[in-house]
């Protein structure tokens, strides 16, 4: 089984900074895609960065510039520094992997989620 758990959801204030961490574990014989999505009530689900096994970064439009993930490939781990948040940035952030498991196939497992709300 692979394992997928987000943590640093919170209440940030419009303006200000929040880290969010994403780690994988379980059975995983490799990753390729590690990606941050995020989901506002009444919304569809939508594609906020994601990052490749060789570093290639891409971002939503409404965070480039202010938003940088980056990945620890050792650690299975992906971090979305979340900067100048704005209220709009109010949702649940969920991590997706791309994931072999050990004498598997390739798959895409999703994280619980965390919650981050930009209000004052």
């Amino acid at each position: 089984q692979v394992h997928v758990v987000e943590s640093g959801g919170g209440l940030v204030q419009p303006g200000k900074s929040l880290r969010l961490s994403c780690t994988a574990s379980g059975s995983i014989e490799s990753l390729s895609a590690m990606e941050w999505y995020r989901q506002a009530p009444g919304n569809l689900r939508e594609l906020v960065a994601g990052i490749t096994h060789g570093g290639s970064t891409n971002y939503a439009a409404s965070v480039q510039g202010r938003f940088t993930i980056s990945r620890d490939n050792a650690k299975k781990t992906i971090t979305l520094q979340m900067n100048t948040c704005q209220p709009e940035d109010t949702a649940v952030y969920y991590c997706k992997v791309e994931a072999k498991e050990v004498g598997g196939t390739w798959d895409d497992y999703w994280g619980q989620g965390t919650q981050v709300t930009v209000s004052s």
